[in-house]
């Protein structure tokens, strides 16, 4: 690893000015979000309990702060601002599922086409197997793979969710995994919008943490999802992301098996009166335990938290 001293500077100045805006900012938001009635239940609570939500604007705002003052001292890659324009795409996109339901056909033709501008800045089309080599793709690694790979990232993330912190844990893990990786392979210059992102998901997940005074929202989720894909695409990380990503790989599986079988549709768990969680089913990954035992939300969150930690620590092997 030999990150140069302006290499250094340019992660330090992009990663901590959006996680100092984020904190700063939050709670105002927070306030007005509360005005205007953005707001909506915490499930998992023994009493109601109301959150604001579209956290996921602040992240993407305080983000795109930090980027916007590069220009004045270092010069940004294209790949930055292709980066940016995926991100800002799939953003805009969660915060109109946020409001109507656009449906599930039209959500998916329409985000594959979100990524389509990443296919300019990639560089590389073969995927390297670990003890089988290098296999070439050519074009439909351009057009199949790389947009359908930073759709299905998104949406992974955006669906393995629902306990207070769970999607910004996860993914803050998950992006400063993807950050050291690129640390280490000395390669960090087209990826510096990444950095600011996972920045001010730090500086948000302060207020999301258990017990959440925010949500991230679609727009949230989204759009983080859609900065680790273009990550992990950008990077050539393909086949370290797979495995930072199994969880979540799992979860959808898990999923898939549940409509599959044409399971009843349930999609918070309750809360019994010492706060452990009584889960109808076992066939989400976060349910997978308290199906089983006893214990809070808190708990849950973080035994995902550690599977996730556990996968990224792994993929630094491949």
């Amino acid at each position: 690893m030999c990150v140069s001293k302006l290499h250094q500077v340019i992660i330090f100045i992009n990663f901590f000015v959006p996680l100092t805006v984020t904190i700063f900012i939050c709670p105002y938001f927070i306030k007005k979000f509360i005005e205007r009635g953005f707001v909506v239940k915490d499930y998992h609570k023994k009493n109601l309990t109301m959150v604001p939500t579209y956290g996921g604007l602040l992240i993407l705002f305080a983000s795109f702060f930090s980027i916007s003052l590069n220009p004045m001292f270092f010069k940004l890659s294209i790949q930055n601002y292709v980066c940016m324009l995926v991100i800002i795409s799939f953003g805009l996109f969660g915060l109109i599922d946020d409001m109507i339901n656009i449906g599930q056909l039209a959500k998916l033709c329409i985000m594959y086409y979100c990524s389509y501008p990443l296919i300019q800045c990639v560089t590389h089309t073969a995927i390297i197997i670990p003890s089988i080599g290098n296999i070439e793709f050519g074009i439909f690694y351009l057009q199949f793979i790389v947009p359908t790979f930073v759709l299905v990232v998104s949406n992974l993330i955006n669906m393995h969710a629902g306990f207070n912190g769970l999607d910004s844990g996860l993914s803050i893990i998950i992006l400063i995994s993807l950050i050291l990786k690129s640390i280490l392979v000395n390669d960090v210059e087209n990826i510096i919008v990444i950095i600011s992102l996972a920045g001010a998901l730090v500086g948000y997940f302060v207020y999301e943490r258990y017990p959440s005074s925010i949500f991230l929202g679609n727009i949230g989720s989204l759009s983080i999802g859609a900065a680790i894909g273009v990550t992990i695409v950008i990077q050539s990380f393909l086949i370290s992301g797979l495995i930072m990503l199994l969880p979540h790989t799992v979860n959808f599986l898990m999923y898939v098996y549940w409509k599959w079988n044409k399971s009843p549709d349930v999609e918070f768990a309750k809360v019994r009166y010492d706060g452990t969680l009584e889960v109808p089913n076992r066939l989400t990954l976060k349910w997978f335990l308290p199906y089983y035992y006893n214990i809070t939300e808190k708990q849950a969150t973080y035994s995902m938290y550690f599977l996730t930690g556990i996968c990224c620590l792994a993929s630094f092997f491949v």
